[in-house]
C-alpha cells in the first residue's frame, strides 16, 4: 500500500472501521461467534500460503540481523498456527459481553435504571513481531462487538498480510463484515502517526511491543491508550514467611520465563527473613545474575552491587535485582517509589501483614503467596488477552474480553416527566 495522504488513509479506514462496527454492535453472540469459527478453518485451509509468508519474512528477517530471540517470535510452524486457529475458535467460545447489564435499580418516580455493556468502537491495535496478534486481537475485538484495524511490525509484513487474508475471508464466510479486521498494509511509520492522531475513527489504541514503541504511542497519541510501558514487577519475601515456598517462588517468579512482562525484575527480602542466603543460592543455582545492595551483597559473595538504575530496569533477561528491606513498610515503600504498577507480590504467612501488602500496593495485579508469572489473561480465566494495563481508568491488569466494552445508561419509563 502507497499513500501520501496519510489523514485522508486514515479517515478512510476509519470509515469502513466504523460501518462494520455498528453492523457487529447489532450482531447476536452466534452470529460472532459462527464468523469466528469460519475464520479459524480458513486459516488452517490456508496454512501452506501462511507458512511461506513466513519463511519469506523470516528469510529477510535473518539477513537484516534480527536477534534469535525476536526470530523465535516471529516464526511460524504447522504446530504454533493450530495454536493460533484454536485460540480464535477459544475467544468464539467465550462469554460475550455485549448486552450483559451490570446493575439495575429503580427511582422513586417510577423510572427504572441499567447500565448494559456496549463495544467499545473502532479499536487500533499496534504491535510489533508476533504474527499471532493479528488472529489474538482481531478475535477478540470482534467478539466484543469491536471493529479493529491493525498495524504489525516490518518484520512480519508477509506473514500478517496473509493471517488477515486468512481472517477476513473466514469472517465473510461466516456473515460478518470484512472490513470488522483491516490491516494497515505498509511498512510506513507514517501510518502510524495518523492511527495515534486518529480521534473520531479511532476510539481506543492498544500498543504491543517494546518500551520505544510503547512509549512513542502514550507521547503522541490523541486518541485514549490502553497500555503499560515497563513491566517491574516485585515479589516481597517478608520475615513470617514460609522457606520453601519463599525459594519456590522466587525462582519461579524470575526463572519461568525471563522475557515476559510478569517476570520479576526485583526481589525484597525482609531483614528478619532467616534464610535470605538460601533464596539467593537457589536463584544463583538456576542460573541467574544477582544485583544487590550492600546487605545483599554481604550475604552471598556471588551477588554484584547493584547501581540506582537497577531498581528501575526492566530486565527482561536471568538478571535480578535484589534488596533487603525492613518489614512490610520497607517493601512498600520501595515498590511505591520503583514499581511499574504491573504485578507486585507478597510471600508470608501472615495475613494481616498479607492483606495490607494486597490493600496499600498501588498495582494493577497485586499477589499473595503466588509467582507474579500468573500474570496473565489466560491464567485469570479470561482466554485470549489483547494486553495487560497499568493505568487507574476502564480496565487495568489483563484486557480481555470485558475490557473491550464500554457501558450506557438505558433508562426505562412510563411517561414520567420532570417538575
Amino acid at each position: 500500500m502507497e499513500a501520501t495522504n496519510w489523514q485522508q488513509w486514515m479517515a478512510d479506514t476509519g470509515r469502513k472501521a466504523r460501518n462494520a462496527a455498528r453492523a457487529l454492535a447489532a450482531m447476536s453472540s452466534e452470529a460472532k461467534r459462527a464468523g469466528l469459527r469460519a475464520a479459524a478453518t480458513a486459516i488452517r485451509e490456508r496454512q501452506a500460503a501462511i507458512l511461506d509468508a513466513n519463511a519469506t519474512d523470516l528469510e529477510r528477517a535473518t539477513a537484516n540481523g534480527l536477534s534469535g530471540a525476536m526470530l523465535d517470535r516471529l516464526r511460524l510452524d504447522a504446530a504454533r498456527l493450530e495454536s493460533i486457529a484454536a485460540g480464535v475458535e477459544a475467544v468464539a467460545a467465550l462469554d460475550d459481553p455485549v448486552g450483559q447489564v451490570i446493575d439495575r435499580s429503580t427511582r422513586p418516580n417510577g423510572l427504572l435504571l441499567s447500565r448494559a455493556r456496549v463495544p467499545i468502537g473502532v479499536i487500533g491495535i499496534i504491535f510489533e513481531s508476533r504474527p499471532n496478534v493479528t488472529a489474538d486481537a482481531g478475535s477478540l475485538a470482534v467478539m466484543a462487538g469491536n471493529a479493529a484495524i491493525l498495524r504489525g511490525g516490518s518484520e512480519a509484513i508477509a506473514t500478517n498480510r496473509a493471517l488477515h487474508a486468512a481472517l477476513v475471508a473466514g469472517l465473510e464466510a461466516g456473515g460478518l463484515p470484512g472490513d470488522a479486521v483491516q490491516l494497515v498494509n505498509t511498512t510506513d511509520r507514517a501510518a502510524v502517526g495518523a492511527m495515534l492522531a486518529g480521534a473520531g475513527w479511532i476510539d481506543l489504541i492498544v500498543p504491543r511491543g517494546g518500551k520505544s514503541l510503547v512509549a512513542r504511542v502514550q507521547a503522541e497519541a490523541r486518541v485514549p491508550v490502553l497500555a503499560h510501558l515497563d513491566g517491574i514487577c516485585h515479589t516481597y519475601i517478608d520475615g513470617a514467611a514460609d522457606p520453601d515456598k519463599a525459594v519456590a517462588l522466587a525462582v519461579n517468579a524470575k526463572m519461568r520465563r525471563t522475557g515476559i512482562c510478569g517476570a520479576t525484575e526485583t526481589l525484597l527480602i525482609d531483614r528478619a527473613f532467616p534464610e535470605a542466603a538460601r533464596v539467593l543460592d537457589a536463584l544463583a543455582a538456576s542460573g541467574c545474575k544477582l544485583l544487590g545492595d550492600a546487605a545483599t551483597c554481604a550475604v552471598d559473595p556471588r551477588v554484584e552491587p547493584a547501581e540506582e538504575a537497577d531498581w528501575d530496569t526492566e530486565y527482561l533477561d536471568a538478571i535480578l535485582s535484589v534488596a533487603m528491606v525492613d518489614g512490610v513498610a520497607g517493601a512498600i515503600s520501595h515498590v511505591a517509589r520503583h514499581s511499574s504498577h504491573h504485578t507486585d507480590a507478597i510471600v508470608t504467612e501472615d495475613e494481616s501483614v498479607a492483606e495490607h501488602f494486597l490493600s496499600t500496593v498501588d498495582s494493577a495485579i497485586v499477589m499473595w503467596n503466588a509467582s507474579t508469572q500468573f500474570a496473565d489473561g489466560s491464567e485469570f480465566g479470561l482466554g485470549a488477552e489483547i494486553g495487560i494495563a497499568t493505568g487507574r481508568l476502564h480496565a487495568r491488569g489483563p484486557v480481555a474480553l470485558e475490557g473491550l466494552t464500554t457501558y450506557k445508561w438505558q433508562v426505562r419509563g412510563t411517561g414520567q416527566t420532570r417538575a
